[in-house]
């Protein structure tokens, strides 16, 4: 048999305590009915009516000891029908615990009219928007995440991303993304600014390497020019060269950047309906996926990921965790001050609670019915007695009174009716 715990232990002793006071209940109304008969053979009156009191103070107190001790056990240990009945329908009462639970707890009525009582959003928007409370949230999910991190195999989360990615972006398509990608940045003028670096860079390049246009005109000149015409020619050129660069780097409508604006366009509407184009794309995409160079950034951009997060989590002061408190107090100043917010939340916590009770009710009331039916019979009476056997007490203890009273009344109603005829 299973030792009580303390809180089992007192309320045994109460139990033992109260057993005791109905039991003495029994003991005086016996007392009192042997005394009161004495008195009644000896002519005295009112003998009679403490007598006919006391008589049904006993059975009164005899027939409520038997209801209750039959609840747990045989009364005297004999084999009287329906008596033990928690030991013996144990299973029954199983079943119809779980039940009871699942009509009157587990129904959706009653988990939205609670759960609407209860204000979750109003009790929750309160506590985020304490910094104490938020700080200790993102303290907690901090740890979480940096314990996450710990225990997982960096080579396999590399190979888990870099496989997925891969699988992912082999199944897709590269042209018609990329295309109409490509055509908003051109719509939206986004490509300017490279089209800007590139010219400067152009401009910066002429200037610094004049000597670089000099031997390309005198390699591709024929040899029977003069030298000093060559550089004169490669001087001009070069300066020309330039004129052009800064035009298209100082112009923003220039020829040359229209040009350009063209090509993209073109290549943004080829990506998505020439066939060639995007088979194209397809072939670069897959060389870029199977590239070694692919791998070794998802490497590094895991390793720079994992590390920003461990620096933003571990410090007091960490970015990431000040980040997530200041996220968490103003989501709870949103639900403080948003109505529409606050019914939204709550018809969200309402909807999956009654997700849950409609899904899984069945195993819920099916988890009380099989550990009521793993209990032994003995040790679940034993566990129900404990817990409710003191009150039960009282039954026998109010027995006592109530047979009492009864039996004086009748025996007042008797006597009154005898001296009347």
């Amino acid at each position: 048999m299973r030792a009580l715990s303390p809180a089992e232990a007192g309320k045994r002793r109460g139990l033992r305590r109260m057993k005791a006071v109905a039991s003495a209940a029994l003991v005086v109304a016996t007392l009192v009915y042997v005394l009161a008969r004495w008195q009644s053979g000896r002519g005295a009156g009112w003998a009679g009516y403490v007598e006919a009191a006391a008589e049904a103070a006993m059975i009164g107190a005899l027939a409520d000891w038997f209801a209750v001790t039959a609840l747990f056990r045989r009364p005297l240990g004999l084999p009287i029908p329906h008596t033990a009945i928690i030991p013996n329908r144990k299973e029954a009462l199983g079943r119809s615990l779980g039940e009871f639970v699942g009509e009157n707890f587990l129904s959706e009525s009653v988990v939205r009219t609670r759960l609407r009582a209860v204000g979750l959003s109003t009790r929750l928007g309160a506590w985020l928007s304490d910094p104490a409370h938020a700080d200790r949230l993102a303290h907690e999910a901090g740890g979480m995440i940096r314990g996450a991190l710990s225990v997982l195999d960096d080579d396999k989360v590399r190979q888990v991303l870099t496989e997925a990615l891969t699988r992912r972006l082999e199944a897709m398509p590269a042209g018609p993304p990329a295309g109409r990608l490509l055509a908003r940045y051109v719509e939206a003028d986004a490509h300017r600014p490279v089209v800007n670096l590139l010219a400067q860079r152009g401009v910066d390049w002429l200037v610094d390497h004049p000597e670089a246009i000099e031997q390309a005109v005198e390699s591709e000149a024929p040899g029977w020019t003069p030298r000093f015409l060559d550089e004169r020619l490669a001087r001009r050129v070069h300066r020309e060269l330039l004129r052009v660069a800064r035009a298209v780097r100082d112009e923003p409508n220039h020829a040359a950047r229209r040009a350009v604006d063209a090509y993209l366009a073109k290549l943004a509407d080829d990506l998505c309906k020439d066939p060639e184009v995007m088979a194209s794309a397809d072939r670069f995409k897959n060389e870029l996926l199977t590239h070694p160079a692919t791998e070794e950034a998802a490497v590094a951009a895991w390793a720079a990921l994992r590390r920003m997060i461990l620096e933003g989590f571990t410090a007091e002061d960490g970015d990431l965790r000040g980040r997530l408190s200041e996220a968490v107090r103003s989501l709870g100043q949103r639900l403080n001050e948003d109505a529409r917010l606050r019914e939204k939340a709550d018809g969200w916590v309402e909807g999956a609670a009654v997700y849950v009770v409609s899904t899984y009710r069945s195993e819920i009331t099916a988890l009380i019915t099989d550990t009521v039916n793993a209990w032994d019979g003995e040790e679940t009476s034993r566990k129900i007695e404990i817990q409710i056997g003191r009150d039960l007490q009282f039954i026998r203890i109010n027995g006592t009174v109530v047979g009492a009273l009864a039996g004086l009344l009748i025996y007042t109603l008797t006597r009154l009716s005898d001296l009347a005829h």
